[in-house]
């Protein structure tokens, strides 16, 4: 057990550092501010202890409040450039469904057409949720084709959709996961799990196309949205 938890933590330190690194180049300041977090922080509640008659117990609190904090705003950046990154890119909004957590299912590019507008597909307590990447006047098409699809496979489910976006009536990519968890829980465990079941002998638009064998062909284009 021992060696298994000295193998972890240098893996842990990297990928802190990898993850720091890439923060850095989007956000300069991220050392600056989480250094002055942690500073203010331990400062403040050591000058408390020194008022109160306690400055060991305050500066041992001080100390742990400050690393806390200090973790806090690391992560909050590093996901602020992290999105900052992605945005834009094809398939974005399908990596932020991959790490929306537990009790929901993503299943990506359900739905694309030949300008790469593409729609993703979580499923959770919240129903059916239909993500499109895009153009937004292109993906509406996607959007109905898929909602007819389905209302006749799950009809007794909720289908909700979002068009990734900055413009009116679209959800930044950042808010993307939140937008999700927010939405009301309308089904049990059980039925989420037979929805899943219905929809995953579907396959999905990667798992249906025909791919030839060796490398692809210079020409080919993607398949026209249905």
């Amino acid at each position: 057990m021992a060696r298994k938890e000295t193998s972890e933590n240098p893996g842990r330190l990297k990928q802190i550092a990898l993850t720091y690194k890439m923060t850095k180049k989007a956000d300069p300041k991220v050392g600056l501010v989480v250094a002055a977090v942690g500073i203010v922080t331990f400062g403040v509640l050591l000058v408390v202890g020194f008022l109160i008659g306690h400055p060991i117990y305050l500066g041992i609190l001080g100390f742990l409040l400050a690393f806390l904090a200090m973790a806090i705003v690391f992560g909050r950046r590093a996901e602020r450039a992290a999105f900052g990154q992605m945005e834009g890119q094809p398939g974005a909004a399908a990596a932020v469904l991959e790490n929306i957590g537990r009790g929901w299912t993503t299943t990506p590019a359900v739905a694309m057409n030949r300008s790469q507008d593409v729609v993703h597909r979580a499923v959770g307590k919240a129903g059916i949720v239909l993500v499109a990447e895009g153009n937004p006047n292109r993906v509406k098409s996607l959007l109905a084709a898929e909602k007819k699809k389905m209302a006749r496979i799950v009809a007794d489910v909720p289908v909700h959709d979002v068009v990734v976006g900055d413009g009116e009536g679209q959800v930044p990519l950042k808010k993307v996961r939140t937008t999700l968890l927010k939405l009301p829980r309308v089904l049990p465990g059980a039925q989420v799990t037979v929805v899943n079941d219905r929809l995953r002998a579907l396959g999905d638009l990667m798992s249906n196309m025909p791919m030839p064998k060796g490398p692809m062909p210079k020409g080919m284009r993607m398949p026209k949205g249905r």
